[in-house]
């Protein structure tokens, strides 16, 4: 496969793809001095989620890569509801919110696999630039790329 060329998982037919939630066992060098997950952990964790979404939905990350394309994060918020501690598992659902060619939006839902119970409600906004650093329209570059965005758009 060219460097210029990429491979896009095809469905057999026209169904919803179920997205399935990441999953992740706290750790304890998470925690704080209280026994509490820092705060900062849940942007690592969205980040993996993010990826997770991405492989799921056939363009992963590292493929986007080798087309030299790069996602930086433009803005992000997180609403924490509830303390997560060492040891419990979090799950992170992911949603494309937004996608216009020039970047994507992603909503994430991080909660307790046991309870349910809601930990964290975020969002984060990413643009496409290439190696240079300069910002790239998907649309114009990897039409096929963009074609799979729009189809998994929530």
């Amino acid at each position: 496969m060219a460097k210029n060329e990429i491979q896009v998982h095809q469905q057999q037919e026209k169904k919803k793809v179920k997205i399935k939630p990441y999953e992740h066992r706290t750790q304890y060098h998470e925690t704080d001095p209280q026994g509490i997950i820092h705060h900062a952990n849940y942007v690592k964790w969205m980040e993996e989620a993010r990826m997770n979404l991405l492989d799921q939905l056939g363009m992963g990350y590292k493929q986007m890569e080798e087309l030299e394309i790069i996602s930086p994060v433009l803005s992000l918020s997180i609403e924490y509801r509830s303390a997560v501690k060492f040891d419990e598992t979090v799950l992170i659902d992911t949603k494309l919110l937004s996608y216009d060619g020039l970047g994507m939006e992603i909503a994430y839902r991080i909660y307790d696999k046991e309870t349910g119970e809601d930990k964290a409600i975020a969002k984060s906004k990413h643009g496409f630039l290439n190696k240079s650093g300069i910002p790239i329209s998907l649309k114009r570059i990897y039409p096929e790329l963009d074609t799979k965005f729009f189809e998994f758009k929530h």
